[in-house]
């Protein structure tokens, strides 16, 4: 069997393998994109998403400003997905019915 597939490509002749890195290629940019724009329907682009990680006791590791910033942004984080929960809530329910 690999003789045969050895053959096979040897009959191709040179040049061949470019067009194979090509598609490749192709393939890898087109699922960069889809993550991408997957990624921006899901909201991953947030740059405030560095705040989430700091709790309570960490307000002696950030200034004044970084501390309420951090609320702030838990504040709404926690808002944003009770929104994303009522929103499957009420799809589950649509579709129920």
């Amino acid at each position: 069997m690999y003789d045969y597939i050895n053959g096979y490509l040897e009959s191709l002749g040179d040049g061949w393998s470019i067009y194979l890195w090509l598609i490749a290629g192709a393939l890898i940019i087109l699922a960069c994109i889809y993550w991408i724009i997957w990624a921006k329907k899901n909201e991953q682009f947030d740059e405030d998403i560095k705040y989430v990680i700091f709790q309570e006791d960490d307000v002696d590791k950030m200034t004044r400003e970084e501390y309420q910033k951090s609320r702030e942004v838990i504040k709404t984080q926690i808002a944003r997905r009770e929104e994303v929960l009522e929103q499957e809530r009420l799809k589950k329910q649509g579709s129920a019915t």
